[in-house]
């Protein structure tokens, strides 16, 4: 390889090289500057989001997939997609946690940096084209939030959930490596491209069971990065222990991250042995709609009832993957992307409750009586969540439409009746949160909205975009399409 060829892939790959760098170097800014710099560090690191999100759109030209670094990574439009998304969730992140901890100890610059980090090892993860860049990009993303998930150090529940994150997600990399192993050792290469020639050749006789077996573990470490049923176990204690604005970001860009991950594998790498993997996305599918409806059903603490919300939530994206097909795909690209944003938007005014101490509220109940503090937040609120439910015409009516148009059509009609009873089953928690703004009393522990304008930056695009998706859904179904076709 070439100088040539090494400056054209690094210009090709301009918008992860310019992340790596912009995060480094805020790294060592922070340092210098006076306070604990949360705000200023925010703000520049949102700017580097921006600039890093302009770059991706620049990516968007070709209409053919570009490789780079001896195909270690490829772009193309399926990679751009998901990559908005994720960098929107960063952006979201940052400022919501301007709000959070802008008045607490733990309000700190490290806080920005840690977030470019772990976006940087998801763009990796999206645009991995081999079983070694997967690796890189999944764990750097995962020793930041590692990290974020306990950032608030002087909590015992914040540093607990920190822990339980990093052991779990230990061993998790462990059952990935195991399988990326036996991949290896069966097809004798880590190359995506390769390895998907390699099994379309084995067609003819019978695939040999370490590389099935292999897969299976892949799918298991993916499988708890995007908390799927029975994968899920570290999920409610993360999102109750953690920072609001850590779990607002893990409620959006990894989950984002490890679909797009899971959707290249599936259909770019092991595509041709369907019949095989099928199955079992099918059961994780099933079990992450039941468990995220039943079990949310018990929660009182508002993050913990987030935290299987996305677990059902994720249940209903593996539809359209079982789906198979560029209708089944599109689907799930385009329900992660309106899921993402009225994930974006609840938190977003969740964390604009709190007490005289400046505490975001946790319980149900400290929403009690929240239309008679704020017209605005209540009702916003219970757009959003009537959207997650999925009542029409607000784009979580569209979210759902697509997957379950995709899997009858491909004659999955028993998955098709679980999601639906399903949803109907986890109405009921959404339901209650709206009765509980709108008619109890308000609680004795005089919570108020403390919001800020920064805050509002994600509550009210979110809002106008659930709101109005109606008047405008053409574009970004034409552009999951596109990427989705990119990917087959």
């Amino acid at each position: 390889m070439n100088e040539m060829m090494i400056f054209a892939d690094l210009y090709t790959a301009r918008a992860d090289v310019f992340l790596a760098i912009a995060a480094l170097a805020l790294l060592v800014v922070g340092v210098f500057v006076k306070g604990r710099g949360l705000y200023t560090i925010c703000v520049m690191a949102a700017m580097v989001l921006v600039a890093t999100l302009v770059m991706v759109l620049q990516q968007d030209n070709p209409r053919e997939a570009v490789s780079v670094f001896n195909n270690m990574m490829v772009y193309d439009r399926y990679g751009v997609f998901m990559k908005v998304l994720i960098l929107l969730g960063g952006i979201a992140a940052l400022f919501i946690g301007v709000r959070d901890l802008r008045s607490h100890v733990i309000g700190r610059f490290e806080y920005a940096v840690l977030i470019l980090l772990s976006i940087l090892g998801l763009s990796i993860m999206v645009s991995a084209n081999d079983m070694l860049t997967l690796y890189v990009g999944l764990e750097l993303s995962s020793l930041a939030l590692y990290i974020l998930a306990a950032f608030n150090r002087n909590s015992l529940i914040s540093s607990e959930a920190g822990l339980k994150y990093f052991i779990l997600g230990a061993l998790s990399s462990g059952m990935l490596l195991f399988g990326i192993s036996l991949i290896y050792g069966f097809t004798g290469t880590t190359s995506f491209p390769l390895i998907a020639d390699i099994i379309a050749m084995e067609q003819g006789a019978e695939i040999s069971m370490p590389l099935i077996i292999g897969f299976v573990f892949v799918l298991v470490g993916i499988a708890f990065k995007i908390s799927a049923v029975p994968f899920h176990m570290w999920t409610p204690d993360v999102y109750q222990g953690s920072p609001a604005c850590v779990t607002a970001f893990f409620a959006m860009a990894p989950k984002v991250a490890a679909v797009a991950l899971l959707g290249r594998l599936l259909f770019s790498v092991f595509g041709e042995i369907e019949s095989d993997w099928v199955q079992i996305i099918y059961v994780l599918s099933l079990a992450s709609m039941v468990v995220g409806a039943f079990a949310g059903l018990a929660q009182k603490n508002i993050y913990r009832l987030m935290a299987y919300s996305s677990i059902g939530n994720i249940g209903f994206a593996l539809l359209g993957f079982i789906a198979g097909g560029l209708t089944g795909v599109t689907a799930t690209l385009m329900f992660m992307a309106i899921y993402f944003m009225m994930t974006a938007g609840i938190f977003a005014l969740i964390i604009t409750v709190r007490d005289k101490n400046d505490i975001a509220a946790v319980k149900l109940s400290d929403f009690a009586g929240l239309s008679q503090k704020s017209k605005s937040v209540s009702y916003s609120l219970a757009f959003l969540l009537l959207s997650m439910i999925g009542i029409p015409p607000l784009a979580g009516f569209f979210g759902k439409l697509f997957v379950f148009k995709a899997v009858i059509g491909a004659g999955y009609y028993v998955l098709a009746i679980v999601g639906l009873v399903t949803s109907v089953v986890a109405a009921y928690y959404y339901l209650k949160l709206i009765k509980i703004m709108f008619f109890d009393q308000p609680s004795s522990d005089n919570f108020k909205i403390q919001s800020t304008y920064i805050a509002r930056w994600v509550s009210i695009p979110t809002m106008v975009f659930v709101i109005g998706y109606i008047l405008f859904p053409d574009r970004l179904y034409y552009e999951a399409t596109q990427a989705a076709l990119s990917l087959n």
